[in-house]
């Protein structure tokens, strides 16, 4: 049987998020999921300018649900990365921009962060959904109270993204 590099896992969990957000397949974007900004009760979002996250200057957040009080985000890009966490990663990592190159190094940090990354290397995925359903809210367990996909669910696409990343490399 063939090693899996390490860099296939990971891109395929890259994959995977982007899928599970829902922003890789977004019927609006033009990009992968890097252009995709979190729909709201006013639909769907896209934007052009990689130069900064989209709210860094100062775009209102969007109305994900229209409660009291309402659900804001600035979720933005392939792997839905807020604001507040952009900014913080891209001071730290020093990422000049939200070029898609920049934000699968942030997806990347936030999977080491959290300890994510070591179990999608070894393989254990269970432990790395649950790792990162802290980050992303449509990972099982995500706290987020948002519509998650199921353990399962997650392995049987991961299962055929890793495939098509053994045919990438």
């Amino acid at each position: 049987m063939a090693t899996i590099p390490i860099d296939a896992k990971i891109a395929a969990f890259l994959d995977l998020i982007a899928w599970s957000e829902g922003t890789s397949i977004s019927p609006v974007s033009k990009n992968d999921g890097y252009d995709v900004i979190v729909s709201g009760v006013d639909g769907r979002h896209t934007f052009n300018d990689y130069g900064f996250h989209p709210f860094a200057h100062g775009r209102a957040p969007i109305v994900v649900r229209a409660s009291t009080p309402p659900l804001l985000s600035t979720a933005s890009g392939r792997y839905q990365i807020i604001l507040p966490t952009w900014l913080s990663l891209s001071r730290q990592y020093m990422l000049p921009s939200f070029l898609p190159m920049n934000q699968d190094s942030a997806a990347i940090a936030l999977l080491s962060k959290h300890y994510a990354i070591n179990y999608i290397i070894t393989g254990e995925l269970q432990v790395a959904f649950a790792l990162a359903s802290c980050i992303w809210a449509s990972f099982p367990s995500s706290h987020a109270n948002q519509p998650t996909h199921t353990p399962a669910n997650l392995l049987s696409v991961y299962t055929s993204l890793l495939a098509t990343q053994d045919v990438k490399l």
